[in-house]
């Protein structure tokens, strides 16, 4: 069956699959103007600045007309009306840091592995459809979540594979591990050096175990590239896939510019739904992002270049973020810049110059103060209105006057408080009292007049995690950290919604429900504003639209 065709039954399917009763044509010969859509006897958070709640919602040409109480059905007419039956309406989600990207067919998903033994049985799968000798990758492990409570070391790929080269990469993307084969082929010994911002691993025997932090591709450079084709195909699958989510658009922080041709390609031509998204790209190509730029300017509703990604420091998951004081129970060790400071902060002021908006990779709090000082040195230099410079992650709390620096300057957050849930194992491993209780604060930083957008960072990619985390500080033990700094649902809401358009100067088109918006919105099976807190997670997109379009409908 082709692509067209299996989007033309989806598109049908979404006709017919609706979770909410669909009424009949309103048109009346006195009335021949009609709008598109109208959604009524509901719950519409409009997140507009008082967080207003109404009833009703009338759509035209894929923008919100206005919002208001049940005489708006009866004042407009419309092609379609639906009864929500008491439904919550939202804005779609806005995750303003994520990845995307299209798989080959040497690729294995681990976000849902539960042990060791299956992510053997995965790979030995993936052998018997491409044969010995190929190079097998994947995503996703977590020790915290295999039944093992460890970490899949080399010696455990080998009895998978001792014919094929492997590297799987860890939930976050900052340590991998490969086998012996994997090893051999990158030239890798108890001689070779360790590579600068990342680490080696050797076991409690002093021998390699597979693991290599931050700096995996010495490893990943040897796999063979994937075909244009199969790259765009499941691209196209995955990015449709984050509306049954209710995700409407997204930063898909950092790809190099020589892959924005494929996006504007499969935009041009996708036969499924897709989200709006802006790319990042890294500053190594700037000939290429300038004529990326030139060549597209703005972009169009759809598809944009977004800020300029650069990566600080490194990850809990290796751990390689750099920190103030050292790791729990590790020496003196710190983790690691990306690059050498002098070298980070002429790139800072090199981007910040240049005119670009910056998203950047920080992480451990030493990471946080240095970027921080660096650009408020650069706008004290070179002032910019609006330039809404941000900080990735922002997961260690940095001091105060850190914050004060952020607030004083305009320099924004994009966070994860999913990290607190499902990287709790990491944390309480790497970091211990103050630093633990305070792992990727919200309120603190809220309080101090920061702008703070929520987004997932694909940890995991599922919005209503980000939102339970947010709310109550809980790990996936149950344990609470740092109570204090919680925010409240609504406030999570516009951090997922509103504030994540505005890191993308978008505040104006999108992220709420107000007249003259794009009606890019949601329904749900349940109100995310009273459901037990415990059962937030549980909360199902029912219904999502693009442009005032139903673009995915849960069976």
């Amino acid at each position: 069956m082709n692509k067209k065709k299996i989007a033309l039954i989806f598109l049908s399917s979404l006709l017919t699959l609706s979770g909410c009763e669909r009424g009949s044509d309103t048109s009346t010969p006195d009335n021949p103007e009609q709008f598109d859509l109208i959604l009524t006897n509901g719950k519409i958070l409009t997140v507009d600045d008082n967080f207003t709640i109404h009833d009703t919602l009338v759509v035209n040409e894929g923008l919100v007309v206005e919002t208001g109480g049940s005489s708006l059905a009866t004042k407009y007419a419309a092609k379609e009306v639906i009864d929500l039956q008491g439904k919550t309406v939202m804005p779609g989600f806005n995750d303003s840091h994520t990845h995307l990207r299209g798989r080959p067919q040497r690729y294995i998903e681990l976000g849902d592995v539960s042990s060791i033994a299956e992510i053997q049985d995965l790979i030995r799968s993936k052998i018997s459809e491409i044969g010995e000798g190929e190079w097998i990758t994947g995503y996703g492990w977590s020790e915290d979540e295999l039944a093992d409570g460890r970490r899949p070391l080399r010696n455990d790929l080998d009895l998978a594979a001792p014919k094929n080269p492997v590297i799987l990469t860890r939930a976050g993307g900052h340590s991998a591990v490969t086998n012996s084969l994997g090893l051999d082929l990158a030239d890798i010994t108890l001689e070779t050096p360790q590579p600068e911002g990342g680490v080696i691993e050797r076991g409690d025997s002093g021998e390699l175990n597979g693991i290599i932090r931050e700096r995996q591709e010495i490893v990943g450079r040897l796999v063979p590239d994937s075909t244009y084709e199969e790259l765009i195909a499941s691209l196209e699958i995955n990015l449709n896939d984050l509306l049954r989510l209710g995700i409407t658009s997204i930063t898909d922080a950092s790809k190099p510019p020589n892959q924005f041709a494929m996006w504007e390609e499969l935009y041009e031509n996708a036969q499924l739904p897709l989200p709006r998204s802006q790319v990042q790209f890294q500053w190594f190509d700037i000939e290429g992002i300038n004529e990326v730029k030139a060549r597209v300017g703005n972009g169009n509703d759809f598809l944009k270049v977004g800020p300029i990604k650069v990566f600080a420091d490194g990850g809990f998951t290796g751990p390689a973020a750099y920190t103030l004081e050292p790791y729990r129970n590790q020496g003196e060790y710190r983790g690691y810049l990306n690059m050498p400071e002098q070298e980070l902060v002429e790139h800072l002021n090199e981007i910040h110059d240049a005119g670009w908006q910056m998203g950047i990779h920080a992480i451990g709090d030493a990471a946080i103060v240095l970027v921080v000082n660096t650009l408020a040195d650069a706008l004290e230099r070179n002032p910019r209105d609006d330039h809404r410079h941000y900080l990735n992650h922002f997961s260690m709390r940095p001091p105060e006057l850190t914050m004060e620096l952020m607030a004083e300057h305009g320099i924004h957050i994009t966070q994860q408080p999913n990290f607190t849930y499902t990287l709790e194992g990491r944390y309480v491993e790497n970091l211990d009292g103050w630093r633990l209780q305070h792992n990727n604060p919200r309120r603190s930083p809220m309080d101090n007049g920061i702008t703070v957008a929520i987004s997932s960072d694909i940890l995991p990619i599922g919005p209503m995690v980000g939102i339970y985390a947010a709310v109550t500080r809980k790990g996936m033990t149950g344990n609470v950290y740092g109570q204090e700094e919680a925010i409240t649902r609504e406030e999570a809401i516009r951090a997922y919604t509103a504030s994540g358009a505005f890191l993308n100067f978008e505040e104006n088109i999108k992220g709420s429900l107000q007249s003259g918006k794009f009606a890019d919105m949601i329904v749900l099976s349940d109100d995310i504003l009273t459901i037990d807190e415990e059962k937030i997670m549980d909360i199902l997109v029912e219904q999502t639209y693009v442009d005032g379009k139903l673009v995915y409908s849960r069976p």
